[in-house]
């Protein structure tokens, strides 16, 4: 019986996500790539695929548990998928010469095991075969779930150190989060190949690792029964073939096990520490040194440090700090004392918009101008094309125009698209147009983001917008597809009102409300004429934008708006 556990793949990065439904039970009889379970992250869910075939043996997790990449999933027996393979490897071991010749020199090496255990075996002496198994591997850069660039913020080796399978080899940092990268070898690092502060991408060298006594060599890993590779002037066989039941023990190198690098600037650099949780305690700014250790041998691990945030916020003496900074907080109101009332858990999505929006309506000085776009002329022509759309088996509403139009006036006033950098010492200004389009969906507020919108057509920009509203409302949205926004565009479409102030999603520095469209008289300098106007309206981050500049992108979006020219010359 052959048992395999299934783990959780590279999920984007994001870290744990929610178990929020089981899609096989003890005893399925699964295949190659179905879906097993339901993760719920922040931003979006998403199935986890077998990677193998076979049967479930036993569920690892339950509803509701927290999953990273790497935890285990389920134990399948994988041996009915297995058994074709293995009944031709069981004939071909049996098939082979089971006579046992080698020469003096190779005795010194090779052995055979008593015949009282089970089976034959071999066994090789590590010391006379260290020089056939020294290699030099590059440890590379793996699959970090983002195709950008991502910093190098710390070495976790020095040239010299000996360190294990699985120890950290730096520390890189995107935009969304910090992580470790594990050597996938045992051995001495032979040279660093990167410095603190580079840009690395998926596949770039990290260190030269020499890798001694990891693995056996060939003629060891051969099964009992097979030939070893020829040699020049010897050649190698091992003891007879046994049943499959008994495979030959195999012999490995004891691994290297290397303590985490500490950096000497850190304060609590005696304790026992990873980087990634040294660069947590340093955003939370905690002193390690009052943190207690659960890991083996007291190593401080993430859920140490927030234990002890949390701790630390419980306590009525340091949350009014932490809301806010300083902001009190308001009280809770037993309700149900006035009427019956129900509690109802909100969701991720829900916890995390609110999160958010409170952190950009505290930190940026919010600035709404308003208007109104003579549409009109773009619902005569939207409404001609209906036949066309029709064919097309396409749907044309006003939010491919408005998504056009905000791209063609955001390239002409590119301060909209900025965010400020360094402490806002520096503005970085975007050359690529990505909007970010506000869905609403049972289970909250989510963005998805159409990329280089000011390239692409009011057809190809429709059919986008309909496929990225139909996965956020069924939850299906991969986190690449909320990130990388350099501006909003928030529409109540049909559902009303006649304007809002939108809450800027920082770091972006403004967002577009566009609410219901009516027809009102309009004065043509002779008389009143039935127009359709569309409110608009446009909130900024005022320490970027100024009035003068949120003018001209307004005045030119209405302007783009209102003459369905002006759009299809651009």
């Amino acid at each position: 019986m052959t048992h395999q556990t299934i783990v959780v793949p590279d999920i984007g990065g994001a870290e744990g996500a929610e178990v929020v439904e089981l899609l096989v039970a003890v005893g399925d009889a699964i295949e190659l790539e179905q879906s097993l379970i339901v993760l719920e992250s922040d931003k979006a869910s998403m199935e986890i695929p077998a990677s193998h075939a076979g049967v479930v043996v036993e569920l690892k997790m339950a509803v509701g548990d927290q999953l990273s990449e790497g935890d285990a999933i389920l134990v399948l027996d994988t041996s009915a998928a297995d058994g074709d393979n293995a009944e031709a490897s069981h004939e071909e071991a049996l098939s082979t010469d089971q006579s046992a010749v080698s020469t003096d020199a190779d005795l010194a090496s090779v052995q055979r095991v008593d015949e009282g255990s089970q089976g034959a075996a071999v066994s090789v002496d590590l010391e006379a075969s260290a020089d056939q198994v020294v290699s030099e591997q590059i440890v590379e850069v793996p699959d970090i779930g983002t195709d950008g660039d991502v910093e190098v913020v710390e070495l976790c080796v020095s040239v010299g150190d000996m360190i294990g399978e699985g120890d950290s080899v730096v520390v890189l940092e995107s935009d969304k989060a910090s992580m470790e990268v594990p050597s996938p070898a045992a051995g001495e690092v032979l040279e660093l190949l990167i410095a603190e502060g580079a840009s690395v991408t998926q596949g770039a060298a990290l260190i030269k690792l020499s890798v001694a006594g990891g693995s056996l060599p060939a003629m060891a890993a051969t099964p009992a029964g097979a030939t070893a590779a020829d040699s020049t002037d010897t050649t190698v066989k091992t003891s007879p073939p046994v049943a499959e039941a008994n495979p030959a023990p195999q012999v490995s190198a004891p691994k290297v096990s290397a303590q985490p690098s500490l950096s000497a600037s850190d304060e609590a650099s005696d304790l026992y520490v990873g980087p990634a949780v040294r660069k947590l305690a340093r955003e939370f700014g905690v002193d390690l040194k009052a943190v207690k250790g659960s890991g083996p041998k007291g190593r401080i691990v993430k859920e140490d440090l927030q234990a002890y945030v949390s701790q630390r916020l419980a306590d009525p003496a340091t949350r009014a700090v932490s809301v806010g900074s300083g902001i009190p907080e308001v009280a809770e109101i037993d309700f149900s004392k006035f009427g019956p009332v129900r509690h109802e858990e909100r969701s991720r999505i829900d916890k995390v918009t609110a999160t958010n929006m409170s952190k950009s309506w505290l930190n940026v000085p919010h600035v709404t101008q308003f208007d109104d776009a003579d549409i009109t002329d773009l619902e005569a022509f939207r409404s001609s094309l209906k036949a066309e759309a029709e064919q097309r088996g396409s749907k044309l509403s006003p939010v491919p125009f408005i998504i056009k139009a905000v791209a063609i006036a955001l390239n002409a006033n590119p301060k909209l698209k900025s965010s400020l950098a360094e402490q806002g010492d520096m503005l970085v200004y975007k050359d690529y147009c990505h909007i970010g389009m506000a869905v609403d969906t049972p289970n909250g507020l989510v963005v998805p983001v159409i990329r280089d919108a000011d390239k692409k057509s009011i057809w190809a920009l429709s059919d986008e917008i309909r496929e990225l509203a139909a996965k956020a409302k069924d939850k299906k949205l991969k986190p690449d597809e909320m990130q990388g926004a350099v501006f909003t565009v928030s529409s109540l479409g049909n559902i009303g009102g006649r304007g809002f102030t939108p809450i800027v999603n920082t770091p972006e520095v403004g967002i577009l409300g566009v609410s219901k469209a009516s027809t009102q008289p309009v004065w043509d300098g002779s008389a009143f004429q039935p127009r359709t106007l569309l409110p608009v309206s446009l909130s900024y981050d005022h320490r970027v934008v100024n009035g003068g500049d949120a003018g001209r992108f307004l005045t030119y979006l209405v302007t783009l708006l209102s003459d369905i020219r002006q759009l299809a010359l651009n």
